[in-house]
């Protein structure tokens, strides 16, 4: 759908005007922040964007109480190198989609917290939901609401900031986000261990995470026609910590081979790699899924994959989380990889698929009758009209 109208709000007293105005005028919005996360989700169904990429700026940066607060249209760029400064990192290791989706601009911290985008470390430091203290927004009525602050605390009733957070704009528009934040690490190695199957893999990672020796990283590559097996673990923090580290994990992990070590820049590069999915990222043509799966049970739902669909997976998360590339034809290997889910447990994702094919088909993990009702009772209570993103994660929603 071409879109005739544009919007840049440069303030949220702006955005409540745009949505007010586009509620008498009765026009669906799409709501956009860099515009290098287009691809996610089902195409919009709306005439007009709402771009948040003139609210800009940190509004509040406390290193010593190590918490941010910036603008939704902040790019994610200016914040890391706001908190790098200060030996500081956003704890969740945010994807940058811009490899798979072969987009340009700035991902936004906005955009972060709308689509809950988390890397490779959430699991040790959990997910940006589990970050994100404070958020302001506008809901489908106009009006502005602020829910959180700067510190964490414990909540009854409903918790709008984990509410909107991965609601991917189809709740409010967000003009603020707060996030709280840990230490950069000083030193980052990690050890590979080559020419594991993926049961044996899923094995190891398995050990690792469950040490004592805090692995902020487990990932698994499986072979391809050009490299062998890799299994590659995540050790971080202060230097004399990572080399004792290093050392008992080789320890623990000699029955799974010879591990060989990537040390300091090579290993940042390497996650950054993993973290956008590099590995998968090319060729751009192919589907892309995100497959969220008990770890033990990953292998598994993988070989009832390969016996029908083409394609190439990782293993991240410990094996808890699995990208899996396949050819853009048909139902994009739905079907099959819908099917492998319900056998498994977990939910799947499709990230990347022709406009056409993510109109079809169902992008997100399908959703029983009664949390259908209970999304759509959701969606109403802040968005009465539809207004933002309508069918962005469901038909009709």
């Amino acid at each position: 759908m071409t879109r005739q109208i544009i919007h840049k709000p440069q303030s949220e007293s702006d955005v409540a005007e745009i949505v007010r105005e586009s509620l008498g005028a009765k026009t669906p919005l799409a709501i956009e922040g860099g515009g290098t996360r287009a691809g996610l989700g089902r195409p919009s169904q709306a005439p007009a964007t709402l771009s948040t990429a003139l609210l800009t700026g940190v509004t509040l940066y406390e290193p010593a109480e190590m918490v941010i607060s910036a603008r939704a249209g902040t790019p994610v760029s200016q914040i890391e190198r706001a908190l790098g400064e200060n030996g500081q990192m956003l704890p969740f290791e945010p994807m940058d989609h811009r490899a798979v989706y072969a987009s340009a601009g700035d991902p936004t911290i906005g955009a972060v917290a709308a689509c809950n985008i988390s890397g490779p470390r959430r699991i040790q430091s959990g997910a940006a939901r589990d970050h994100l203290i404070g958020l302001r927004f506008v809901n489908g009525r106009g009006e502005a609401v602020k829910s959180g602050g700067r510190v964490m605390k414990n909540v009854t009733g409903l918790d709008l900031v984990k509410l909107v957070c991965g609601s991917h704009g189809t709740l409010g528009v967000i003009t603020e986000v707060t996030f709280k934040l840990l230490p950069r690490p000083r030193q980052t190695a990690t050890l590979v261990i080559a020419g594991l199957d993926d049961e044996r893999a899923v094995a190891c990672m398995s050990a690792a995470l469950g040490s004592p020796f805090e692995v902020s990283g487990a990932a698994h590559l499986p072979q391809t026609a050009s490299q062998g097996a890799r299994t590659v673990l995540r050790v971080e923090h202060f230097p004399d910590s990572v080399a004792y580290r290093m050392e008992a994990l080789e320890k623990l992990l000699s029955p799974f081979g010879a591990p060989s070590r990537l040390d300091h820049e090579p290993s940042l590069s390497l996650w950054r790699d993993l973290r956008d999915v590099g590995p998968l990222a090319f060729p751009a043509q192919r589907a892309l899924w995100r497959m969220s799966v008990a770890p033990t049970r990953a292998p598994r739902l993988m070989a009832a994959l390969r016996q029908t669909l083409r394609g190439d997976c990782f293993y991240d998360w410990g094996g808890g989380l699995v990208w899996f590339a396949t050819e853009a034809a048909g139902d994009c290997g739905a079907q099959a990889i819908r099917r492998a889910i319900g056998a498994t447990g977990g939910h799947a994702t499709l990230v990347r698929a022709p406009d056409e094919m993510r109109a079809a088909l169902d992008v997100f993990e399908p959703l029983s009758p009664a949390l259908m009702k209970l999304t759509r009772g959701v969606k109403t209570s802040f968005d009465p009209q539809g207004l933002f993103n309508p069918g962005r994660m469901y038909a009709g929603v």
